[in-house]
């Protein structure tokens, strides 16, 4: 009061801030200098401008003391008209609880905060959120650089951010390209604590030292954040492992806009490699502000109410929830099935449907091969069957690429298998995705005939069709896993026709079982390889199925000509053998054996005639395509039964 009384007397206003924290939790902040400087990089404001504004006439007077006890009193005299200074600087940490003592401490989680369990698909995201807001601030953060301490870094990166949701998003994005997960460390019995300026001088820490250094950042930002400990499925983690005993991880909330908001700054910035064990920069944008609903699926936290959901889980529920990577929410997969990381086989045989927000392309594989396995792709998700070759227990991992041009792990399953079918046993050629899908008609292929990924044929052929875009070009080959086949005798196996934009495929097998029917294409103008699209599983059980080759093809062959007979690429020995093709554009044919003998030309347009195979062991078709030359091409090749 007598203070205050002084204070009157020279009609002047006065500000007093009473902090009770000792000398020691005081420094940095004596003296007029220190003081003003710590809250304009908390404010974010210019440096060199503030200094100017301190040296006017005007400018309030800071004095800060101490009594005996090591408390701090700081006083502001300012003119009667003025805006006291150190009020408005104290009011960006407003919003800070502070206990008797002055002590700031964040709100603990309540029922606003709560967001609804299982997620409700609306939001990867806890908050509305654009993310192209933040693109200028996201490029201008991730240059900023580490000049000298934590409150000029802090200072300078909310030189372009606004509010407080753009305060956390730069220093996030800050962390997240600049510091590197020490794996050294995180693999000590003894988690060593990171303090900030070590790893500012370093750029490497573990978990808690991100959590650390992020939740110093927002509070020097003035905002309310906290480090949240407990159970992570991250690196090393095992399908269906259990949890006990010291937390093994670290993260972080953020009060923003009224609400408490999780976010992990470790596993924003990159990943560990599983078999080198080195750390990668990778941007993840999944762990800022994630929706409670799905954090939960690889955060358990020590305090229940950092879940923020209603209602919450149980750390035995967190054990045995199936586990959703981040890249599964990344590359926009809504659900899975079965929802439990254990998959018991029925008759030998377990099932994983995926639905997806889009068309996606996915892969898997079982034990680390792609096979013992049927995957279909849908428009919005797949459909996988798989069949493990032996008893036991076996891993699944499902892939899936999205937009982006790789695969990413998305999903993995642990198979318990005590019965194998013996019956089914899938070529190891049947890549996948099997079947016609969105994608092959995107590809070029449409309207097929056989829309399910399985062909069954009882004696051994089978008729393909489809529409073809124009200019684009078709190559199909057929896999099986009895008998050395060679490519030629891939393609042999398959005549294919060619009417108008229809393209047909005749299919003949050497013998019984399960072959895979591969679909290639290519864009007709352009070079390069053809590329895969699909294949079919064509099955069939009757054992005396031995069909022969188609005759063979040259390269004159075109793709609209058409074949009748004969179809077999083997011809029986003395006999006549008629021959009908339709060809486009020639002049003459012939056929050629021991003898020559010519088609003739009929009012449908088929060349039509017969060959004796007497005498000879192959049979050729030639075409002569302009009538003022006498140079035959060779267009398709038949070999005779030996006598």
């Amino acid at each position: 009061m007598e203070l205050k009384k002084d204070i009157n007397a020279v009609s002047i206003d006065m500000l007093l801030i009473v902090h009770s924290e000792k000398r020691r939790a005081a420094q940095g902040f004596q003296g007029v200098g220190n003081g003003v400087r710590r809250w304009q990089k908390l404010e974010g404001n210019d440096f060199h401008e503030n200094l100017v504004e301190k040296q006017h006439p005007q400018q309030p007077q800071v004095i800060t003391s101490y009594n005996s006890q090591g408390t701090q009193l700081t006083v502001e005299v300012h003119p009667r008209d003025a805006m006291p200074q150190l009020l408005k600087k104290f009011s960006l940490a407003k919003r800070l609880q502070g206990d008797k003592n002055g002590n700031t401490r964040p709100r603990q989680p309540g029922g606003k905060d709560a967001h609804a369990y299982p997620w409700d698909r609306s939001s990867l995201k806890s908050m509305s959120l654009d993310l192209q807001q933040f693109e200028k601030l996201d490029i201008y953060a991730s240059q900023v650089t580490a000049k000298s301490g934590l409150d000029e870094l802090v200072s300078d990166l909310l030189q372009e951010a606004h509010t407080d949701l753009e305060r956390v998003r730069a220093i996030w994005i800050w962390i997240c390209h600049h510091i590197e997960y020490d794996i050294a460390a995180a693999q000590e019995k003894d988690r060593q604590a990171f303090k900030p300026t070590d790893i500012l001088r370093t750029q490497k820490t573990n978990c808690d030292g991100y959590a650390g250094l992020f939740e110093r950042m927002c509070r020097l930002a003035g905002v309310q954040c906290m480090t949240v400990p407990g159970y992570s499925k991250g690196f090393g983690y095992q399908t269906g492992q259990s949890f006990s005993g010291e937390f093994d991880h670290a993260w972080n909330a953020v009060y923003l806009e009224g609400r408490w908001h999780l976010v992990d700054s470790t596993w924003g910035s990159g990943l560990v490699d599983t078999i080198t064990s080195k750390f990668t920069f990778l941007y993840n944008e999944f762990y800022f502000l994630t929706h409670p609903a799905l954090f939960i699926e690889d955060h358990f936290p020590d305090n229940k109410n950092w879940q923020l959901l209603k209602p919450p889980q149980s750390l035995r529920q967190f054990e045995n929830n199936m586990y959703h990577k981040s890249e599964f929410y990344n590359k926009g997969m809504l659900s899975a099935h079965p929802e439990t990381s254990m998959i018991r086989t029925v008759n030998g045989k377990a099932t994983v449907t995926i639905e997806s927000c889009a068309p996606t392309l996915f892969m898997f594989m079982l034990n680390g091969k792609q096979e013992h396995g049927l995957l279909s792709l849908r428009k919005n998700g797949m459909k996988l069957e798989v069949y493990p070759p032996t008893m036991g227990t076996h891993k699944l991992q499902i892939f899936a690429k999205g937009n982006s041009d790789i695969y990413s792990s998305v999903l993995e399953y642990t198979l318990k298998c005590n019965y194998v079918d013996m019956g089914v046993q899938l070529p190891a050629e049947l890549h996948q995705p099997v079947g016609p899908s969105w994608f092959s008609e995107q590809m070029g292929i449409m309207k097929p005939s056989h829309p399910d990924p399985i062909i069954h044929t009882s004696d051994g052929r089978c008729s393909i069709s489809f529409s073809v875009e124009e200019g684009i070009n078709v190559l199909a080959s057929l896999h099986g896993d009895d008998g050395p086949i060679t490519e030629e005798t891939q393609r042999r196996y398959i005549f294919q026709l060619h009417r108008e934009k229809q393209t047909e495929l005749k299919v003949q097998l050497p013998h019984a079982g399960k072959f895979a029917l591969k679909i290639f294409v290519k864009k007709r103008q352009e070079p390069g390889n053809y590329i895969f699209v699909f294949n079919y599983l064509v099955c069939c059980a009757n054992t005396k199925v031995n069909w022969p080759m188609f005759p063979e093809s040259f390269g004159n062959w075109g793709q609209d000509n058409e074949l009748l007979e004969p179809l077999s690429g083997v011809l029986p020995a003395n006999r006549n053998v008629p021959f009908k093709l339709k060809l486009h554009g020639i002049a003459k044919v012939l056929v050629k054996g021991q003898d020559t003998w010519p088609l003739t030309l009929n009012h449908e347009g088929y060349w039509e005639g017969s060959c004796s195979t007497a005498g000879c062991q192959e049979v050729y078709v030639m075409v002569l395509e302009n009538a003022n030359h006498n140079f035959y091409s060779y267009i398709l090749k038949y070999k005779v039964n030996a006598q």
